[in-house]
């Protein structure tokens, strides 16, 4: 688990989605692929780029990256509890509530398909 609470988290999402809440201004509320934080009850997040990778390889793999996106959260921009919770043999960050649109600070291209 993380020594200390990071500053920023990385989400992946789909651009629909994404777009969406920001052309509105309504908080992001996509979970994971396909999935919604009231269906997950949280929204899943990684620490890094090397996590991004894991997650990319084995739920998004089916995904072209071109509809995806990456977005760059600012923890202390949130208004709900981020836990490290243990996935499989790590840590993963979860967001438990909506995350606003102000919050995201960067949107990324994702790497390219492996």
């Amino acid at each position: 688990m993380p020594t200390s609470p990071q500053d920023t988290l990385l989400h992946i999402a789909e651009r629909t989605h994404w777009e969406s809440a920001r052309a509105t201004g309504v908080s992001y509320t996509m979970s994971t692929l396909g999935r919604t934080l009231d269906e997950e009850g949280f929204i899943h997040c990684s620490s890094d780029m090397a996590q991004v990778d894991g997650v990319l390889a084995r739920f998004y793999g089916a995904v072209p990256r071109e509809d995806l996106v990456l977005l760059l959260i600012d923890v202390p921009r949130l208004d709900v509890p981020v836990r490290y919770e243990p996935v499989g043999g790590d840590f993963f960050p979860h967001v438990y509530g909506p995350i606003p649109v102000s919050a995201v600070i960067e949107v990324r291209s994702l790497p390219g398909n492996r």
